[in-house]
């Protein structure tokens, strides 16, 4: 199976870091194929709605979302894990799902989804804010399902922290690392 991973956060060995890769420990465990993506790292031109894209399906801008496109038509298992920054996704992850709108077209316009393949397309948000309002969750959960759909994963999970701000304090959360590893072990499940 082909794993698939967007570290959103700029932070790095920061919260969402932390939840992303014990996320990603019983995956490897179990020998699948991961390929994470540091979005903060890569040099992604955000979309400028010029419509490049509305005949084939393709961006016609060329950076290190080419990569990505090819990486999330492969995939069998799709994460995206961001901070909450002002209740939504943080903007490394927003600018990669814009550009997605090729995939949109492809999808909606052109009628030619990302095929299932044979384990089935699946999703996982992993969320951490620093508020306590569910707001920052709602909206990012929004955001993050439009993504997965156009995508063609039809279902995702999400897993939130809230109330989680300083550098390192999902380490201090009781149950965020058991958690995100069981979220883990359940992404990669399949059931017969």
């Amino acid at each position: 199976m082909k794993i698939l991973a967007f570290q959103g956060s700029p932070r790095i060995e920061g919260n969402t870091d932390i939840l992303l890769k014990e996320t990603l420990k019983p995956i490897e465990n179990a020998g699948h194929e991961i390929r994470l993506f540091n979005l903060n790292t890569m040099n992604i031109k955000p979309c400028q709605d010029c419509g490049g894209c509305d005949n084939k399906g393709k961006c016609i801008f060329k950076d290190d979302m080419d990569e990505i496109y090819n990486a999330i038509r492969k995939a069998d298992r799709i994460i995206l894990a961001s901070p909450i920054f002002f209740f939504g996704l943080s903007a490394q992850a927003k600018i990669m799902i814009d550009r997605c709108q090729a995939f949109w077209c492809e999808k909606y316009l052109l009628k030619k989804p990302i095929p299932e393949g044979r384990f089935g397309r699946k999703g996982l948000l992993l969320l951490v804010g620093g508020m306590k309002k569910e707001i920052g969750v709602q909206c990012s959960e929004a955001t993050a399902k439009a993504f997965f759909r156009t995508i063609s994963i039809p279902e995702h999970g999400t897993l939130s922290f809230m109330g989680v701000d300083a550098k390192g304090a999902i380490l201090e959360h009781p149950t965020a690392l058991k958690d995100a590893y069981r979220a883990g072990e359940k992404l990669v499940t399949i059931k017969h």
